[in-house]
């Protein structure tokens, strides 16, 4: 069987469990759903001010938000507590001893996130536009589609770095989660950027999460022109999803760390 042939193969497989597990379709899907109305809700609907003056809906502005925390949840945290859990429970070195190549599973647990990434941004999105009226990307679809594959691609092999430095599956979760949370507080994806200190918002340039966060806010901005990239903040979120790559290419094991 050839290599790509492998990946649909694992690929179809990966989809088949993803779906069939309940707690990671309500994570990935149910749950930035519910934020986006939760936020909504709460702080309104009523226009908020961006750096130059420009003002955007309550809900153009958290929608954004919401789709970098969804993505960043398909990808990062739910790649690093499944690959820690199934790898400490011995499934990893069972499947290790079959024909499929190392770059095989990889791929194809990267395609799974990638793919339920761009399902999730297209709910958030048709939800966005039919409850509360956000403007669809046209013009600037190619920086929506470019901020989500760069993002979903360099938050994957976060993910898959993060997965040698937990050592039980325990602790999976928390570990994941302690790292994600106050970077989505730092970089504005809970609380407005006018609420944030000058000084927190130049630490949180210097990780990925607020570059993706504003590579979605320019594209979903209706005030922007041009195709809406934001390639300094994309080239943040690759330059850490290469080194993540780096990391993790290195360092994955398909033996418990027990062991």
């Amino acid at each position: 069987m050839s290599g790509a042939r492998l990946v649909w193969h694992q690929f179809r497989y990966d989809q088949k469990t993803f779906w069939r597990n309940p707690a990671a379709t309500f994570f990935a899907i149910v749950l930035p759903v519910m934020f986006l109305f939760i936020f909504v809700t709460i702080f309104g609907n009523k226009s908020l001010g961006l750096p130059g003056g420009r003002l955007i809906k309550g809900s153009t502005y958290y929608l954004p938000g919401i789709v970098t925390l969804g993505i960043i949840s398909t990808t990062f945290t739910n790649l690093a507590i499944f690959i820690t859990v199934t790898r400490e429970r011995g499934l990893l070195k069972r499947l290790r001893k079959t024909p499929l190549p190392t770059w095989a599973y990889l791929a194809s647990r990267t395609a799974t996130s990638v793919v339920t990434a761009a399902l999730l941004v297209a709910v958030l999105v048709g939800i966005g536009r039919l409850v509360y009226g956000v403007s669809i990307p046209t013009t600037t679809i190619g920086g929506v589609l470019l901020a989500l594959f760069i993002g979903a691609f360099a938050f994957a092999a976060l993910g898959f770095a993060l997965t040698a430095a937990i050592r039980t599956e325990n602790a999976a979760a928390p570990i994941a989660n302690a790292i994600i949370l106050p970077l989505y507080f730092i970089s504005g994806v809970f609380i407005p950027d006018d609420q944030i200190p000058a000084g927190v918002h130049t630490v949180a340039g210097f990780f990925p999460v607020k570059p993706l966060y504003d590579a979605f806010l320019t594209a979903f901005d209706p005030t922007t022109t041009g195709a809406g990239i934001d390639w300094r903040g994309l080239g943040v979120v690759a330059a850490w999803g290469a080194a993540g790559a780096i990391v993790a290419v290195r360092t994955f094991r398909w033996s418990p760390r027990t062991e």
